[in-house]
């Protein structure tokens, strides 16, 4: 029990858990842009390192990391809202129930709301798993099972696919599994340009309102969400790599 609100006079951890669905939601997609472009991308600049592509593609993570997030928002906002008119400025727009969870990804208007919100956060993200999945492409290449792979005449589909892919994961899902939980516990500059109803908007209100049990509630919500996505990380890490598993039963 984490008391009421001095605003509202609710419940402080309700507040919050009805506004985590909308926080996940940006969270969730932000990661998966992220993934789906940064993975493929990352692949590339490893195998073919002097390469102008190649060297775009670093350039352009290097961009992503120095931009700051609030800045990226508002020119999305100029470009895709005012200029362009394609998307929305702010909001949520309409929601999906889900018994007692609220979703606006499974609505086209939703949708446009949350796209641009979660593209800011993206930019940041898809940066880093860029310089990550470079790293571990260049450093498995050079090993034996590649090689071995290469030399029984596998397809280099299968080689990337499967054999380097695979091995690649291990950094990739640490990072993705520490990134997510960022996102979800940071949001707030984001939610705040947006106008997104999200946990970060609320901490946000709660704080320049001196509403100390959302604001207690909040962080005690969110080290348990960190702590749970390091536990999820460390049992995929059982999934991915077999050696873990041996290794723990040893």
């Amino acid at each position: 029990d984490f008391g009421t609100s001095f605003l509202n006079g609710e419940s402080a951890m309700r507040l919050i858990l009805e506004r985590m669905p909308a926080t996940l939601e940006i969270a969730t997609l932000a990661m998966l842009l992220s993934l789906l472009l940064g993975v493929p991308l990352g692949i590339y600049a490893g195998l073919y390192p002097n390469g102008l592509g190649a060297r775009s593609v670093m350039a352009s993570s290097i961009l992503g990391f120095s931009l700051p997030n609030f800045w990226v928002g508002l020119m999305l906002i100029m470009v895709f809202a005012v200029m362009l008119g394609w998307l929305p400025a702010g909001g949520r727009g309409p929601t999906q129930s889900f018994g007692p969870i609220e979703l606006s990804v499974f609505t086209w208007a939703g949708l446009k709301h949350v796209l641009l919100p979660a593209t800011t956060i993206a930019v940041a993200k898809c940066a880093l798993i860029i310089r990550v999945t470079r790293a571990a492409t260049r450093e498995c290449l050079p090993q034996d099972y590649i090689k071995f792979a290469r030399a029984k005449g596998l397809k280099e589909k299968r080689v990337l696919g499967v054999h380097l892919l695979k091995n690649i994961l291990i950094p990739i899902i640490t990072i993705g599994g520490l990134e997510y939980g960022q996102i979800i516990a940071f949001a707030v500059v984001t939610e705040t340009v947006f106008s997104w109803p999200g946990m970060g908007k609320l901490l946000i209100d709660s704080i320049v309102t001196l509403d100390r049990p959302v604001v207690v509630a909040y962080l005690m919500l969110t080290v348990l969400l960190l702590a749970l996505l390091n536990l999820v990380v460390d049992l995929l890490y059982t999934v991915l790599d077999p050696r873990v598993r041996l290794g723990g039963a040893k």
